[in-house]
């Protein structure tokens, strides 16, 4: 059984979701209350790396991956990089990492 997350963990949990699904989102879901759950198998590996130092760029090429050959889209490592440092601005705000 895994460990409860912190408040400030569970904070950031909950900052991934929304970024994957209103920012992120590369498949155009953000408007569907249906889809709201659509990206919510990549949120523990993204939660994963966003607690590692200098994981930006990890976070980039995992969000890259997901898009390109699981979601079979076009490849956009430049707008997964904004959006991994998103993140790891989440991640720092909230105290997880260093800044």
């Amino acid at each position: 059984m895994g460990q409860a997350l912190t408040e400030k963990e569970n904070e950031l949990y909950k900052r991934i979701d929304e970024v994957t699904h209103y920012i992120w989102d590369p498949i155009g879901v953000n408007g569907c209350p249906g889809a709201r759950d659509e990206y919510y198998s990549y949120l523990p590996k993204i939660f994963e790396l966003a607690q590692k130092e200098n994981s930006e760029s990890e976070i980039a090429e995992y969000l890259n991956y997901v898009q390109s050959e699981r979601m079979g889209l076009k490849s956009d490592i430049k707008r997964c990089k904004e959006i991994a440092s998103i993140i790891i601005d989440w991640s720092e705000n909230l105290g997880i990492l260093g800044s």
